[in-house]
């Protein structure tokens, strides 16, 4: 069994694991950090793992935890990670990072976008951990920064298109709607119930910190610059995200085309699933699972390619994603402790 620490269990991603992971075959968990609910029981926080999680909450202290655990999640906010990871792989733990601090090479980058970086000299060894994209280099990874949950439900469908060369990398419009749990668990006035209820909004048009993240793996798989035009919105449900992207399709390219390029790049993908011609994905369908669903329609009169994807958040979009991850750093089954049958309704 491995045993495995959550640095930071108690905001929404970080819950999400404890329960991915309490179900897990292959995992131990040992210890549980939280900053706000230090000595409390976990199930009194999150009821609805009563009878399931009853590990107390402790205080993070890596003499301590570090003794407890082989491998960590840090579900932190953006800034904590960059502090505690270089203790923790001093002292030989591996560890996969919920937040941005590990996903972008460029530290000018990271830093024009979100804060000073102070553990610049582990981004050169850290993987992104778009799993299905960059499984190989994860196998031998022992820091992972995982994906944000847009750059999930954007990659993955223009990853394969990229690569091989079908669209126009130039003109690439992302339109993307998330669940307000994708703001986190600290209260905010925009958050509020009253503000999101009946609601449906654009948010950070065109300046979004997601953004940069996407353009250097886009840029990576298409070998060249891809500026890419991103509108994040709020919808009000609690969890799940739909990106709808608009690209043209080089001269000559098929539906045909489309659709081979698709399924070849995902026919041993078990956790993407490619809609029937036709069909479009929809949140209801990955609710609580690590399924991602995509779908497309070729617009042969315009010369455009819709692509749709449809992903839970908090699961394909964090803590879903991140155990992924880390059954392919243990050697496990990819989808240990993830194959939810999703409901039906």
């Amino acid at each position: 069994m491995l045993r495995v620490g959550i640095i930071g269990a108690t905001g929404y991603a970080g819950a999400e694991l404890v329960r991915i992971l309490a179900g897990h075959p292959h995992v131990e968990l040992t210890t549980l950090t939280s900053r706000q609910y230090v000595s409390e029981r976990f199930d009194a926080i999150y009821p609805a793992l009563r009878g399931v999680v009853d590990m107390v909450c402790e205080a993070y202290n890596p003499d301590v935890i570090c003794d407890k655990a082989d491998f960590f999640f840090t579900a932190l906010p953006h800034k904590l990670p960059m502090a505690y990871v270089p203790e923790l792989l001093a002292r030989d733990k591996r560890v996969v990072d919920l937040s941005a601090d590990f996903r972008i090479k460029d530290a000018a980058v990271y830093e024009a976008h979100y804060q000073p970086h102070t553990a610049k000299d582990l981004l050169a060894q850290a993987v992104y951990g778009l799993t299905e994209i960059y499984r190989e280099q994860i196998k031998a990874a022992v820091l992972i920064g995982n994906p944000g949950c847009y750059p999930t439900s954007v990659l993955l469908p223009l990853a394969p298109l990229l690569r091989a060369d079908l669209i126009d990398g130039e003109h690439l419009v992302a339109d993307s709607k998330s669940g307000v749990s994708g703001a986190g668990r600290a209260p905010s006035l925009g958050t509020h119930y009253c503000e999101v209820n009946e609601s449906y909004r654009a948010y950070k048009v065109a300046t979004h910190r997601h953004n940069p993240e996407m353009e250097q793996i886009l840029t990576e798989q298409a070998q060249k610059p891809v500026p890419l035009v991103f509108v994040p919105h709020l919808v009000p449900m609690s969890r799940g995200m739909l990106s709808t992207i608009y690209a043209v399709v080089r001269p000559g390219v098929s539906a045909a085309d489309i659709r081979a390029c698709l399924h070849d790049f995902y026919k041993d993908a078990p956790c993407v699933r490619i809609c029937p011609d036709g069909g479009v994905p929809d949140t209801r369908n990955v609710r609580g699972t690590n399924f991602c669903d995509i779908g497309w329609h070729l617009d042969e009169k315009r010369n455009r390619l819709i692509l749709m994807a449809a992903i839970d958040n908090l699961v394909k979009g964090a803590a879903g994603q991140a155990v992924q991850n880390m059954n392919i750093m243990a050697g496990f089954d990819e989808i240990a402790g993830l194959d939810h049958v999703p409901y039906p309704v």
